[in-house]
Parts: structure tokens; sequence; C-alpha cells
């Protein structure tokens, strides 16, 4: 066990005041976890900090709360056993040490109070489980059973017990192991990979809601595809999101062949995690194909096709999400749309970049028209250079392209300049099918360049469609 002493890790005011109302109370204390982690990785230390007391976390809350300065609010969760101070920019949860253990059907385990021993062997990792001591005789002393410090020095991720109790008891653990991997560049111990395998099922007790946490994270790191892999590797990303490993495999039939789609999105999502932090445009990225599967046929003439994918995926991204227990408002739809038109650009670079093209294109994808750019151009993965070049200059032109148009024609968020209620005042109509045509035709002469997108010239049109539609003006 290491037992050297880094006082300059918690020079922080705030232990020195743990450390003084342990003292007073006679419990030892101790800053465990993330915060003690991070510091010697030389990270930026998290804001939420974690501190274990041998006896009472919540007296030991509320003896530190009497000695902060404002008297910080205190919220206490008697059925956890722990209490959370937020003081200034800090959020402080104390908690009793304890020891655990599960049953088979449920990762809620059953809490007895325990050593700071029983304590650091509940936990997830080596890295996690380091402990530095606040009390006033033995401060910034490390207590590190089981070598996570060198476990950092190696970049391993190791469990502190037998990995096949720890990941069986908490099947969390699984994903998290693999979002530490992908967030720090770390291995997984080669057991510890093993038994993740081996309890690959037990993810289906974890609710959804805490995958789609550690999926995100993985998401938000700096090489998506890291986790992803791991996870695939393992046997776990068959079961939390099968739409994206059918895409998998290459088939070929009269020496014809299609590229392995699981693999390519992979890199598309690498590609995009290099452009934006937006989570939610990774999510499309991540799902960008799930269409494919379903939609591949074998035409002998055309070979490979995958007709209508994009409008299959977008359908397919709403049962995802709701079957992971994601939340089905904007952030859903916003991946949606991007599934949806993801080929639009791809089709526009391809042929020669027209007005009315673009202008359709902005029409129908308003604020996130950057958004569909960014995809688009993530899903250039051709490892031919000349083919890349190409592709790049040509969204370069679409890009341009969607500057000018909107400087001009002002599509992005398009309101008609001529209204409903303008229509039926001009022609005395009661609410019909002939004001929908009417605007229907104003808005189509706009995207198709006929008429610029301005009042006086969609009102010359309206009056000129409604004398075709049989339509008197109202005479004043």
């Amino acid at each position: 066990m290491t037992q050297e002493f880094h006082t300059e890790a918690i020079q922080h005011p705030i232990f020195q005041l743990i450390g003084e109302a342990s003292d007073e109370l006679g419990v030892d204390s101790y800053v465990i976890g993330g915060y003690v982690r991070d510091y010697f990785l030389n990270r930026k230390t998290p804001k939420d900090i974690d501190i274990v007391a041998v006896g009472s976390g919540i007296q030991l809350a509320k003896a530190v709360a009497k000695k902060l300065k404002g008297r910080p609010d205190i919220s206490v969760f008697k059925n956890f056993g722990t209490a959370m101070i937020k003081h200034k920019d800090l959020e402080l949860e104390f908690v009793g040490a304890r020891k655990e253990s599960y049953h088979r059907d449920s990762r809620k385990p059953i809490v007895e109070d325990g050593t700071l021993e029983d304590d650091q062997n509940r936990r997830d990792f080596t890295i996690n489980a380091m402990a530095l001591a606040l009390n006033k005789n033995n401060f910034g002393q490390l207590l590190d059973p089981f070598d996570g410090l060198a476990d950092l020095d190696r970049e391993i991720i190791r469990t502190p017990l037998e990995p096949g109790i720890t990941y069986s008891d908490d099947p969390l653990r699984m994903m998290r192991a693999i979002r530490f991997a992908s967030q720090l560049h770390f291995t997984i111990e080669l057991k510890s990979l093993q038994a993740i395998s081996e309890n690959q099922e037990r993810i289906k007790i974890v609710s959804g809601e805490r995958i789609v946490d550690e999926l995100h994270k993985i998401l938000l790191s700096e090489k998506p595809s890291v986790g992803l892999s791991l996870m695939h590797k393992t046997g776990l990303l068959p079961i939390i999101l099968p739409e994206l490993t059918a895409l998998q495999g290459i088939e070929e039939i009269e020496g014809q062949r299609h590229k392995d789609n699981f693999w390519h999105t992979l890199e598309v999502v690498d590609n995009i995690s290099e452009t934006t932090d937006n989570l939610w445009l990774r999510w499309a990225a991540l799902l960008h194909d799930i269409g494919k599967a379903p939609t591949k046929k074998f035409h002998k003439k055309i070979g490979w096709t995958f007709h209508a994918h994009e409008f299959v995926g977008s359908k397919m991204v709403y049962k995802l999400f709701k079957r992971l227990r994601m939340p089905l408002n904007e952030k859903m739809k916003f991946v949606q749309k991007m599934v949806l038109m993801s080929s639009r650009p791809i089709v526009l670079a391809e042929d020669h970049v027209t007005d009315s093209a673009v202008r359709r294109l902005v029409f129908d994808a308003g604020d996130h028209v950057d958004d569909l750019m960014t995809l688009c151009e993530a899903d250039i993965t051709t490892k031919n250079p000349k083919k890349q070049r190409r592709y790049k200059n040509n969204f370069q032109i679409v890009r341009q392209k969607i500057v000018e148009v909107e400087e001009r024609d002002h599509i992005r968020n398009f309101q008609p300049p001529v209204s409903g209620e303008e229509i039926m005042k001009t022609f005395n109509l009661k609410p019909s099918k002939e004001i929908g045509i009417i605007k229907e035709a104003i808005k189509e002469a706009i995207l198709e360049g006929e008429i610029p997108n301005e009042y006086e010239a969609a009102y010359q049109f309206m009056l000129e469609k409604g004398k075709k539609l049989n339509l008197k003006v109202q005479s004043e």
C-alpha cells in the first residue's frame, strides 16, 4: 500500500476545514475517488468532491456546514446515508464508509457501516480507490491499497477485487471501464476485459438512463471509436445498440461488394469529433446510416442499393431513443432531421450546384444547415487522396453557395412574404384549399428563383395565381 504524503493535492482551505471538523467529532475523514485520480493525472480536478468518513457522513457534513461562512445549504439523504453541501463553486458529498453486498437480480447494494478498507474494496477501479487523509495527524497521506497510482502511470483500468465479481455485482461498471478507457486513452487490463465479455448479458439489469449517461461520455471523448470499439469487442454494443452492429459485414454477390458501414460509421464519428463538441450532432453521426441494414438490396444491373435508408433511419431514431429512455424532444428531432437529410448535400456536391437546389436545402435544414454540412464533411472516409480532395472542394463550393443564396434570398427560417390572412382578404375567401395552393405556389416560385423573396413580387404572383384559380379580387 502506498502511504506517501501529498499535502499539495489538498491545498484548498475546504480540506483543512473538513479535517478540523473531523478531529472535533473524533472521526477519520478522507477525500476519495475522482478528485484524487484527476489530481495525479494532472487534469483539472472536478468541482464535485467525495468525502468519506469512518462514521457518520451526515454528521460530518453538518459540522462542516456550521464552520463555513454564510452557513451554506445542506441536503441530507438519510436513506442513502449521504449529505451534500454546495459551497461557492464546489459540491461536497459526504458519506459514511461502508461495505456492500449484492443480490443477483439487482445492482442496488445492501449497505452496512464499514471501515475505510471496506469502502475502498467496493470501489469500481483501482484508480478511483485512492484516498487522501484529512485529519491533522496524517493530513495529505495517500492510502492506495491497490496500487492505483502505479495503474495511472501504466495507464491501466483494473478492478480492486476479482473483476468477474465487480462487474456482476454492478454491471454499469462495465460501461464505466470502457468510458474511462475512452476518456483517458487507457487500456483495460486483459482479465478485466474478459470479465466484461463474460458478464455482457448482465447489462440488461441496468436502466437505459444510466447506460445512456455513460454512452454520452464515450461519445464526447476525444476519439469515440475507442470506447465504441471496446463495446463491440466485449459484446455490449449488440445488446445496447443492435441497429448499429447490424451494419457490420461486407457481402459480395457476382463480384460486387459494398463497404462495411459499421466501421465506416465509427470513422465518421471520429471525424465529426474533430470539429464539434455538439453531443447531438455526434449522435447524428453515429446513427446516420442505421437505415442501411434494413434497406440493403442487390440488383443485378446496378449492384447494392440502400434506397430510402435516410427516411427509414430517421424513423428508427425514434424507436432507439424511446428504448433507451432518451429525451423524445427537440434533441431527438434534431438527430432525426440530420439522419433524414444526411445525403442531400452529398448529392448537391456531386452534381452541378444550382441556386434552386441550395435554396431548397437551406429551406429544409433551416438553422441546422451548418450542422448538416459538418456531418456530410465528416462522412468523407475514402482513403483515395484525389477523391478526398475533390469531395472536400465540392463541399466548400456548396458552403459558399449557401452563403451567397442566403444573403440574397433569406430562405433560412422562411416566412412567406404574403400571409394566409392576406390571401383570404384579397380574394374574400373563407378557410379553403385555395389558400394552401396559393401559399405553396408562392413558396415554390421563390425556391425555384422565379420570383425574389420579397413582398411586392409575391403579392403580384398571388394575384396571377388567383386569376388562374378563377378567384376574384375583393374590391375596396
